[in-house]
């Protein structure tokens, strides 16, 4: 079965404005020891079938 065409908006409707750019954030420096070593919950340690957990 074939979906219907999508009706189309009032003619009175303007379109909607472009969406902005979010700004660039600047992460912390992360703390000494800790730059080399990958994210538990990333890489498996607190991590189970694609969902985290911590406990």
């Amino acid at each position: 079965m074939k979906r219907p065409n999508r009706p189309k908006p009032p003619e009175y409707l303007s379109e909607s404005p472009p969406v902005p750019e979010p700004e660039a954030v600047e992460l912390p420096d992360a703390p000494v020891g800790e730059k080399d070593r990958k994210d538990p919950t990333r890489y498996g340690d607190w991590e189970g079938k694609g969902i985290a957990w911590d406990f």
